[in-house]
């Protein structure tokens, strides 16, 4: 019988970068199209992508314009962003998000924080520095693993390939209100907020999303920088 074992945030992250763009992960179907719409037109902007993974943010950045510097501190990932990027030019920062990103005050149009929060205790010191590079007038999308997920003990997870076994990263039940929260402490204005359930349409592009059906798996926030 598969076991369950529990990994810290980098070597976990490490680990499911083997996998993480193949497995047909029903929070990445979600997230993405919200993502695009709420971005539009990237071309010409300067882009912060913290906690860029594998680059499924950067890459569509980078081709359509944009000038994007991204962070992570797992090297699996980085590395498999690298590999689809190419001859791209993208600045990546190998940086544990728990500290100070090192960039100068208002250097963003945007920034992205795309499936990360979940990952970092401190939540308002996360935000501040979100605001912190981003510029006057400048956009930050934000999303997350819903926390209803928590309610059944459900948090960032994937099954290893070699051995069957679930893998549990380290991750922080926050609250809905946490987030809300630290996002208001930060200075930055809630343009919209999404909520995406699964639903027949999901299950049909993502099986393994049938056993949720119902719940609300994504949470996103559209947010601005006051000019």
């Amino acid at each position: 019988m598969p076991d369950r074992v529990y990994l810290d945030t980098r070597t976990g992250y490490d680990q499911w970068s083997t996998i993480y763009d193949t497995e047909g992960n029903p929070l990445l179907i979600l997230e993405e199209p919200v993502v695009r719409q709420w971005v539009g037109n990237p071309s010409g902007l300067r882009v912060a992508d913290v906690g860029c993974g594998t680059g499924r943010h950067t890459l569509w950045l980078a081709q359509a314009g944009a000038s994007v510097d991204a962070y992570d501190f797992s090297k699996g990932m980085m590395a498999k962003a690298l590999q689809k990027l190419g001859g791209s030019e993208v600045r990546f920062h190998e940086h544990d998000l728990t500290r100070p990103l090192p960039a100068v005050d208002e250097l963003f149009d945007l920034t992205m924080f795309a499936l990360v929060a979940d990952h970092i205790k401190d939540l308002d010191t996360s935000f501040r520095e979100l605001h912190r590079i981003t510029k006057p007038g400048g956009q930050v999308i934000f999303s997350v693993l819903h926390p209803a997920m928590n309610l059944i003990g459900i948090t960032a997870r994937f099954i290893n390939p070699e051995s069957g076994d679930e893998v549990r990263v380290e991750a922080y039940e926050h609250a809905y209100g946490d987030y809300v929260m630290a996002v208001l402490q930060s200075g930055l204005r809630m343009v919209e907020i999404v909520e995406r359930n699964v639903d027949d349409e999901l299950v049909a592009q993502s099986p393994r999303a049938e056993k949720y059906m119902g719940w609300p798996l994504l949470l996103a926030m559209n947010l601005r920088k006051k000019a």
